[in-house]
């Protein structure tokens, strides 16, 4: 029996999965745990991407209330990974040391493209995703994967999110229209420049990150669905998704932080965490939108699985 675990250290918020893997193959999740670190928070404050030093204990912080937990488990495996704000952050190297000092903690800075793989792998291997275009958006960056004939024939990263356009547009609070505005204008000039995306002309999308199943959560309170949270594999019409993020931008923060279905701490960032979900269905005309859970995290617990089996196989020959 092998304790698995990962670390996403997003822009936003820090999450680990703990995954118990039996020697015949099969698993469970046994920990799921996310700290809302707003690692990104002010990073382009300056002229060059920071990390502020609150953030970054704020990082820490939680990282400690991780090691608590992992330290305690026999025979385990541990992966730790940082995405779009540390892997822009001019003091990168400084950061991960500070981490290293504190926690005894390797994290690796993947790429934009390494991400967005590994969200494809969550994908595929737990979703009916054939012909798609999956979007992961996170707090600092915005992954894009077109699926075809349930295989990654292209992928991105752009650099956009909820903290860094809810920053940059001042979405935090009362939307002005003009800078709404802007920041949707913003993010379509982005889509069309990746040459391939209208390749996906009509495709469903598949949606990950917090941000974007906060639509899905909004939908199902409102539904009365028993377990509101549990968004894997749902589905919504592109008008009832066009409805609920007309709602969710009707309200300043403080009416946004009491719509049931969305969380406070994402309040002040929940309009820039939707604008490239809601963009995107209107650039592709996509009539339909299926949410997932899984992503970054799972991709990469699929990659430790194939590569368990690729060596049982061999021993077995």
């Amino acid at each position: 029996m092998e304790n698995f675990a990962v670390i996403d250290l997003g822009s936003n918020s820090c999450r680990m999965t703990v995954t118990q893997i039996q020697s015949d193959g099969s698993y469970h999740v046994t920990h799921r745990l996310k700290e809302m670190v707003r690692l990104s928070e002010n990073e382009n404050a300056t002229t060059t991407p920071t990390l502020q030093p609150a953030a970054i204990e704020r990082t820490i912080t939680a990282l400690q209330g991780f090691k608590a937990v992992y330290d305690t488990l026999p025979n385990l495996t541990l992966k730790a990974v940082a995405t779009a704000a540390t892997r822009k952050a001019t003091n990168q190297k400084k950061f991960l040391k500070q981490v290293k000092a504190a926690v005894d903690l390797d994290i690796e800075v993947i790429p934009g493209t390494t991400e967005a793989y590994y969200d494809y792998l969550g994908v595929v291997n737990t979703l009916p995703t054939a012909n798609c275009v999956m979007m992961d958006t996170g707090g600092g960056s915005c992954e894009l994967v077109l699926i075809v004939n349930g295989q990654a024939k292209h992928l991105i990263s752009l650099p956009v999110g909820s903290v860094s356009l809810s920053e940059k547009f001042h979405l935090n609070d009362q939307i002005q229209a003009s800078n709404l505005f802007e920041a949707m204008t913003f993010v379509d000039k982005l889509f069309n420049s990746v040459w391939w995306l209208r390749n996906g002309l009509n495709l469903p999308l598949v949606c990950l990150g917090g941000s974007n199943r906060t639509l899905a959560k909004i939908n199902r309170r409102q539904n009365h669905f028993l377990n509101f949270e549990d968004t894997h594999g749902y589905r919504l019409r592109d008008d009832a998704v066009y409805k609920t993020f007309n709602e969710v931008l009707a309200q300043d923060m403080a009416g946004r932080a009491k719509i049931p279905g969305l969380a406070k701490d994402r309040a002040d960032i929940i309009i820039g965490g939707m604008i490239p979900a809601i963009t995107l269905m209107r650039f592709l005309d996509s009539d339909r939108m299926t949410f997932s859970q899984n992503g970054l995290r799972e991709g990469i617990l699929f990659e430790h699985l194939t590569a368990l089996a690729e060596q049982n196989s061999k021993v077995i020959e």
